[in-house]
């Protein structure tokens, strides 16, 4: 295997997704793993010059995070890559009890023995800022605070109610935390300002990015600082894209992407366990351009008659996908349909919605040879695919009007699912013609 420039850990599945398309458009070969791979299978992907671990680290508890992101960590670790990426959303929502970033990093700091630990969540290419310290969000081309935002800022687990970063994280930490403001990186004292700020000891530093030549300067410094064995850094995938610019710029990495457009496929089955208004426009902009709609019951899906929902919605989803049509599988169409609380009254439903989903698709995967599927939904995209078989996915296609949620192939032991073409979409991601462009094979 080649010497790897970066091995990460995403929060969830369409974060994981996300990291690998930055790093294959800046031409890193890499592999996304649902698992600890085995040997043997590690060592198909032994060209890759990244690897990420999959994970629904987003949507638990710190005491699960005490339980499993230590070993994932540790595993890591022994992969010597220079950089190790917690991967976080780039709306950064999480909370002391679900998803908390906080303690994600107290297990980092402890398993890589690391004083202090880089935090970058700026991605200008998702359209996400930090200025001094504070987090900005577009919606629908417009520009907003994150604790103003539309959307996150009323997320039904984790809203952003605060956007000063490292104020946020006080909530989740008693790490101590510090700021590279944009003022002091676009100054000729940047590496000194840093520079303290580590040998201080402080914890946590957040890089601020509002720009591509923010960015660049971001980049240069988490790559300046790094440590032999590897050095332990938190962000969104703004972290991948702010090392992309060091690698071009220092000629670490040469090679030019290339990616052979898909062409169409004849049908396609989406499932969507999404809530957001993105998600509702994109399904309902499906409808009236030659998919089936199937409303799948949430309630139903996670009680103990799911069986049946799921036999229930497979009827209908086979029956247009024999018809010659495309289906869309959802439990919900917006914001106001949102049934969390009913769900909510039974413990880890919400992970049964994903299990259940996956299931449904899995059934029609396979009875139906489908060459192309999407799952819609950052949580219940780390669920679903558990259920899908698949071991590892890569790259077939960036989409450039939807970063974030490239066209993965997947990497099965399963023959069906084998070589299966799959995108994995996060609830605020992407145009209204998402699901329509997948199936026609265009740039989301």
């Amino acid at each position: 295997m080649q010497s790897l420039l970066l091995s990460y850990y995403g929060d969830d599945l369409t974060g994981s997704t996300d990291v690998m398309e930055a790093l294959e458009l800046g031409g890193v070969p890499t592999v996304l793993f649902m698992r600890q791979p085995d040997e043997a299978m590690l060592s198909q992907f032994g060209h890759c010059r990244a690897i990420g671990l999959a994970g629904i680290s987003r949507s638990e508890t710190p005491q699960w995070m005490d339980m499993h992101l230590k070993r994932a960590f540790a595993w890591l670790k022994t992969l010597n890559a220079e950089i190790c990426h917690y991967k976080v959303c780039s709306t950064f929502d999480s909370s002391p009890a679900i998803g908390s970033i906080g303690r994600a990093i107290e297990i980092g700091r402890s398993v890589f023995s690391q004083d202090s630990v880089p935090l970058v969540v700026g991605a200008p290419q998702l359209k996400r800022y930090t200025a001094f310290g504070h987090l900005f969000a577009a919606y629908r081309e417009k520009y907003f605070r994150i604790d103003r935002h539309p959307v996150m800022s009323r997320h039904p687990t984790t809203p952003m109610d605060e956007s000063d970063l490292l104020i946020h994280l006080s909530r989740q930490t008693d790490l101590t935390s510090g700021l590279v403001d944009l003022a002091t990186l676009q100054s000729a004292s940047r590496s000194g300002a840093f520079n303290r700020l580590l040998a201080d000891g402080t914890n946590i530093v957040l890089l601020d990015v509002d720009s591509l030549e923010s960015q660049a300067l971001a980049g240069n410094e988490i790559w300046r600082v790094r440590r032999p064995g590897g050095t332990f850094v938190v962000g969104s995938s703004g972290i991948e894209y702010a090392l992309l610019a060091e690698w071009a710029a220092n000629r670490t990495v040469r090679a030019e992407p290339s990616f052979s457009p898909p062409g169409a496929a004849d049908r396609i089955a989406v499932v969507s366990g999404s809530c957001s208004p993105t998600t509702e426009r994109q399904i309902r902009h499906a409808l009236t351009d030659g998919f089936d709609g199937v409303a799948v019951d949430p309630v139903e899906l996670v009680s103990q008659a799911s069986s049946d929902a799921i036999a229930r919605a497979a009827a209908s989803g086979r029956a247009s996908l024999e018809a010659g049509r495309s289906v869309v599988l959802y439990t919900a169409l917006g914001p106001t349909a949102d049934r969390g609380a009913e769900i909510d009254r039974q413990e880890g439903a919400r992970h049964k919605l994903g299990r259940g989903l996956g299931e449904l698709l899995r059934e029609l995967t396979i009875e139906q040879k489908l060459q192309r599927v999407v799952i819609a939904g950052g949580d219940t995209s780390s669920h679903a695919l558990g259920q899908m078989g698949v071991d590892a996915l890569t790259v077939r296609m960036p989409l450039p009007a939807s970063p974030g949620s490239p066209l993965c192939v997947a990497h099965s032991r399963v023959k069906a699912i084998d070589g299966l073409e799959i995108a994995l979409k996060g609830g605020q991601v992407g145009t209204d013609r998402y699901f329509c462009a997948i199936r026609d094979g265009l740039g989301g």
